[in-house]
């Protein structure tokens, strides 16, 4: 009997399952309030300098507001103020309608004068992050990403090591210490230390809890509770964009995002330890208990007397003694060292063009909030398509067509005017909602396809190239001084090349999860179990 056996036994998806969900969710949902967080914390509002340094106590100081911006900024091609330069001394001339061509220019001398009826206060408002600082502002959110590309493979070796259970709670502690320390920054530097620190922490939260969650389910019932697990990310999307409307300011919106992790911490002592991490440490008394529980939870209590700490010990058949095992274990052998390229190049084109489109919702020409909230509820639908295309046509089959998908509608949208705003928005749109589907079916694929012993390093090691791409995917925008089109290009090109990548992965659909290494240097079995109808 495989522990995938003993798993359905109790029933894998009861009430036990949904508790552990639940419970989960709590910290889940704070995930995309984090890592899209600069959509609304970095908003650039509009501006232009301060002209205050003109004032000269005779004419302009009698001149009204709008006249005395007609004197000192020029105008761009499109008739909008200039955001970074002033004229070095008032064109009084342009009051009745005259243009001066030798007029000279300079770069603001005293600071900017933002718009604050759409935002409070922002990151760029604080410290002036615009003009020739603006590049200070994509570097924050890479940073923070930096942070989240060094957590993971770190989580992922220590939870491998020393269990799902006990890091939960480490990462729930310090993601909430220094996100609190963000919002109380009182210079540039600090904050961008402390979500360096913050990313590094919730890449814990992220890579654990969603190993652990399928962990404890059944091969019937992954694919559909991998699905039902993603859902938290939708729902923290539109959790953002609500807190974000009614909270403009950014040190008040970045506390508020984090604090469902002060009920996570309190929620955690009922979470359970990874029965089949248990029993890969050959602790087969600790997933026995679990085991019990989670019957007793599922009203299978009569089963449990089939299943002893040694039949389930049995269900881990190959005995690889105390060895501790580590990322450098993901390319000792060819198949494992295969699987760790392409599943490592699939996550970075995965990750790479879905934060270049989410991170980007200020160039579809609507408000903000409208853009975000149109993106996260477009997952919904999404993700309901993509449980039947995961069951019907496969893992491998989906993620190739999920990145395809994202890259044809990237080109699409090269060769739409910026005028044509509404056709741009749908073409993102269906774009930015396979490129969640993408993100979808590569959190279930990869556990499905990394053996226990190495699943936590082996998510924290695509992770880590993951977000080595979101980190680097923030500043492809800047690319687009060099020409207006090669960021949409670049993210085009990923993700179709990473697309054609997936096609060398193994097609995991109806298989046992692989325990350890030696499982998948030989050919993988079907379950043959039928779907219990509970």
């Amino acid at each position: 009997m495989k522990f995938d056996d003993v798993l359905s036994e109790i029933n894998g998806f009861g009430k036990f399952q949904v508790k552990l969900f639940l419970i989960q969710m709590l910290s889940r949902i704070t995930l995309p309030c984090h890592f899209l967080l600069n959509n609304f914390m970095g908003a650039v509002p509009p501006h232009h300098c301060n002209i205050s340094t003109l004032e000269d106590g005779g004419i302009f100081g009698n001149l009204t507001p709008y006249q005395k911006l007609l004197v000192s900024i020029p105008t761009e091609q499109d008739g909008t103020l200039s955001s970074c330069q002033m004229f070095a001394k008032p064109q009084f001339e342009y009051l009745s309608g005259n243009r001066s061509e030798e007029a000279s220019f300079v770069e603001c001398q005293s600071g900017w004068v933002y718009d604050n009826s759409t935002f409070k206060s922002t990151l760029v408002t604080e410290w002036d992050l615009v003009c020739s600082r603006k590049g200070m502002n994509k570097v924050t959110a890479t940073i923070f990403f930096i942070g989240v590309m060094i957590g993971a493979p770190l989580f992922g070796f220590l939870s491998d090591r020393f269990g799902r259970r006990r890091l939960l709670l480490v990462s729930y502690l310090s993601s909430l210490t220094f996100a609190v320390l963000s919002a109380f920054s009182t210079s540039y530097v600090m904050f961008t230390i402390m979500r360096f620190f913050t990313g590094m922490s919730l890449a814990g939260i992220s890579i654990i809890s969603i190993a652990l969650n399928v962990e404890w389910c059944s091969i019937e019932r992954r694919t559909f509770s991998s699905v039902i697990i993603s859902l938290d990310w939708t729902l923290g999307n539109l959790l953002l964009t609500g807190i974000a409307f009614f909270v403009r300011d950014w040190r008040m919106l970045l506390v508020v995002v984090t604090s469902p992790l002060i009920l996570s911490i309190f929620a955690w002592r009922w979470l359970p330890e990874s029965a089949r991490w248990l029993l890969a440490k050959k602790n087969a008394e600790a997933a026995h208990h679990y085991i019990a529980k989670c019957a007793e939870t599922n009203n299978r209590s009569k089963c449990i007397d089939t299943i002893t700490p040694k039949t389930l010990l049995e269900s881990a058949e190959v005995d690889t003694g105390d060895k501790k095992y580590t990322v450098v274990d993901l390319f000792r052998t060819p198949n494992i060292r295969k699987l760790a390229i392409c599943s490592g190049i699939v996550w970075y084109g995965v990750a790479f063009t879905y934060y270049g489109i989410s991170l980007n919702i200020a160039g579809f020409g609507l408000n903000l909030f409208l853009t975000q909230f149109i993106f996260a509820s477009m997952e919904m639908p999404m993700k309901i398509g993509v449980y039947f295309s995961l069951e019907k046509i496969g893992r491998k089959r989906s993620q190739m067509a999920a990145l395809l998908s994202v890259g044809f509608c990237l080109l699409i949208n090269i060769f739409v005017s910026k005028d044509k705003w509404i056709i741009r928005t749908i073409v993102a749109v269906l774009g930015k909602s396979m490129s969640e589907a993408s993100f979808t079916i590569i959190f279930l694929y990869t556990i499905e396809l990394y053996p226990t012993v190495v699943r936590q390093n082996g998510l924290g090691y695509t992770s880590f190239v993951a977000r080595l791409g979101v980190s680097i995917s923030p500043l492809i925008m800047l690319l687009e001084d060099v020409w207006q089109f090669l960021p949409a290009a670049t993210y085009c090109a990923v993700a179709v090349s990473s697309g054609l990548v997936a096609s060398l992965l193994s097609e995991t659909l109806n298989t046992q999860l692989p325990e350890f290494i030696e499982d998948i240097e030989k050919p993988r079995n079907k379950s043959t179990r039928k779907m219990v109808i509970q």
